[in-house]
């Protein structure tokens, strides 16, 4: 069955889950707490959603945030109704690759273990404008930073797995925007070029590249056979304010399209099902909806633009 026709219904798939699943319920009976997760973006919207439930199933949850103030009350908010939770807050700024690098030194200089990585900040249809290391802003923020990110935590992720001999698992946030991007998927030699800008295709190039990016780890961490996964998936379409900068075509799109929008609890559930639920164990490379394994564009499992993208990737980080 389609995943938009459980989008629309709330049928739950093959996974006992659909659309209108909460995070809360996803991860009911689930206990998270031998585990430190990291969450960026958990200031507001589903990543503090997520990490609000993530704290209620017992986790240590690292919330890295652009705007400290917002998720200081995110954790004061969750202490309320959860007292013993384990919250800690690291700036981060995922446009610089500067802070990037400042977080996770940071966090590994608490020298704690590392079991889950949610890569959830991003922005959406902005104005075309370029990060301070000269990267396309959605791409910088969307992409390129989760991507160094993970790069500087890999080896904790890897290491802690082998000690404990619990799998790590990396969660991309991706978006079924992916299917509307440029020809061709990422435009390489056009990542820059302010004259062709398009802020619905250069969103969709980003979260293309998010997909792109868990599946070529995927395939890298299965090869050297260490104990961690990478998935990516689509949230939904959710009530947040991820869509500011293009308020007249997201209203219309909700319009169009009302029978398909979710909660915020219902958006988070997907993250919080493949980052926590043990029927997740051992599946690597695949893309999720509505917690349940979707199908991506013919761009999205393709292995040689995966291949193209990481080594892209990586020169974009050597130099920035």
């Amino acid at each position: 069955m389609a995943s938009y026709l459980w989008e629309a219904t709330g049928i739950a798939g093959p996974s006992g889950f659909g659309s209108a699943s909460t995070a809360e319920q996803v991860t009911e009976g689930i206990d998270a707490s031998h585990l430190t997760v990291i969450i960026t973006g958990g200031s507001s919207g589903i990543g503090a959603e997520a990490a609000r439930v993530m704290a209620l199933r017992g986790a240590h949850v690292i919330i890295g945030a652009r705007n400290t103030e917002a998720a200081n009350s995110v954790k004061q908010s969750i202490l309320e109704n959860t007292p013993s939770a384990r919250i800690d807050i690291i700036p981060i700024e995922l446009s610089s690759l500067k802070s990037v690098r400042a977080f996770a030194e940071k966090f590994l200089e608490k020298d704690l273990p590392l079991n889950i990585l949610i890569n959830n900040a991003g922005i959406m249809y902005c104005p075309f404008q370029v990060s301070e290391d000269g990267i396309e802003m959605q791409f910088a923020t969307n992409h390129l930073g989760h991507f160094l990110l993970t790069k500087l935590l890999l080896e904790k992720m890897k290491s802690t797995a082998a000690r404990t001999g619990i799998e790590g698992r990396i969660v991309n946030l991706s978006s079924e925007a992916h299917m509307t991007t440029y020809g061709g998927g990422i435009r390489f030699d056009k990542i820059n070029d302010k004259d062709s800008y398009n802020d619905k295709l250069a969103y969709g190039q980003s979260k293309l590249a998010n997909i792109l990016h868990a599946n070529e780890l995927a395939r890298r961490l299965k090869e050297e056979g260490a104990n961690v996964t990478a998935n990516s998936l689509h949230p939904g379409l959710i009530k947040t304010n991820l869509g500011r900068h293009s308020a007249f075509f997201v209203t219309a799109l909700r319009i169009a399209t009302y029978l398909l929008w979710k909660s915020i609890p219902q958006g988070a559930a997907t993250s919080c099902y493949v980052a926590l639920h043990p029927d997740v164990k051992g599946v690597s490379g695949k893309y999720f909806a509505d917690c349940n394994v979707s199908k991506t564009t013919a761009n999205g499992i393709d292995e040689l633009l995966a291949t193209k993208l990481w080594d892209f990737s990586e020169e974009l980080v050597k130099s920035g």
